[in-house]
């Protein structure tokens, strides 16, 4: 259809008001309750699609994984505090052979857990004191008795140290598959900083 073939609209829309018998306040009327209608229903229509999107967003799920990500799995623990699992946590040592072997192990131990009183480099020379422990033991490992078998003749309280050092590394193991009597003996080294070394890591 060309553009003159186009039909006169405002003429049909004058017939249809001579028609329906309405004047033009009428027209004017009837056509603004019209628009206040429709912006009704498109005002209801925008509330009804921001709660419907509302509601969507609130059942997202809270795990669900961020673009890119993974989602989380239940009981694991993040690399900042990961944790040994089962087979990778230490095996529990075996009883020691001989009373060699048990003494080595009870002054690594002494070390271990005397860290900041215990040296584990050259001995130096001269030595501030060398005090000598016999120390007995029950079937678990934990201390009996201590014997002072040597008291230095210098820096005396370094006997008392090495004494508190065993009490606090006990129990050093299993002893009852050992030979009695359960005791051995440990000569302390001990630096000008009053810090010793057991004589069996020498």
């Amino acid at each position: 259809m060309s553009c003159t073939e186009i039909p006169n609209l405002g003429d049909r829309w004058s017939r249809l008001r001579a028609r329906l018998g309405l004047n033009a306040w009428h027209w004017t009327q009837r056509r603004l309750s019209w628009a206040l209608a429709l912006g009704g229903l498109a005002g209801m229509a925008g509330v009804a699609g921001v709660t419907l999107l509302g509601g969507c967003a609130s059942r997202v799920p809270l795990d669900t994984p961020a673009p890119g990500g993974t989602k989380p799995v239940p009981g694991s623990i993040s690399p900042a505090g990961s944790a040994r699992s089962p087979s990778q946590a230490e095996a529990p040592r075996a009883p020691a052979r001989n009373w060699d072997e048990y003494r080595l192990r009870a002054a690594q131990r002494l070390v271990e857990v005397n860290a900041k009183m215990a040296y584990t480099g050259a001995v130096p020379e001269p030595l501030l004191a060398i005090p000598v422990l016999e120390v007995e033991l029950k079937a678990d490992g934990n201390v009996a008795k201590i014997n002072v078998l040597r008291h230095p003749s210098q820096a005396k309280d370094t006997t008392q140290l090495a004494i508190d050092a065993v009490h606090r590394a006990a129990p050093f193991g299993d002893v009852s598959r050992l030979p009695k009597p359960w005791k051995y003996v440990e000569v302390f080294l001990f630096n000008d900083d009053r810090q010793f070394k057991p004589r069996t890591l020498d």
